[in-house]
């Protein structure tokens, strides 16, 4: 199962607006395969075990990073690093690098 950061108060954090927009680009990028990969992530996580919603807030994890990698550091998206986060699904270590 996907596991949820906690706030001092041991509430999830998580942005409401942010999260749904997440889901979408998973939903864009599942139902365009594109990248492939997140498709054969998704159907991995399944397989595993998680939940549908799991699965997609895993994926959209990786995409929050990258999106975050890319603010910050002002660079392009690296297609290499989100698939590479991908693979590590459901380990979510790369948030904390």
């Amino acid at each position: 199962m996907a596991k949820k950061r906690k706030n001092k108060s041991n509430e999830p954090e998580f942005n409401p607006l942010l999260q749904a927009t997440y889901l979408e680009i998973v939903d864009n990028q599942l139902r365009q395969n594109d990248p492939p990969e997140a498709r054969q992530t998704y159907e991995r996580l399944i397989a595993e075990g998680e939940s549908d919603r799991s699965a997609r807030l895993l994926i959209g994890s990786a995409i929050a990073y990258e999106t975050y990698k890319v603010l910050a550091t002002q660079t392009a998206f690296d297609l290499k690093r989100y698939i590479r986060h991908l693979n590590m699904l459901p380990d979510q270590s790369f948030i904390d690098d």
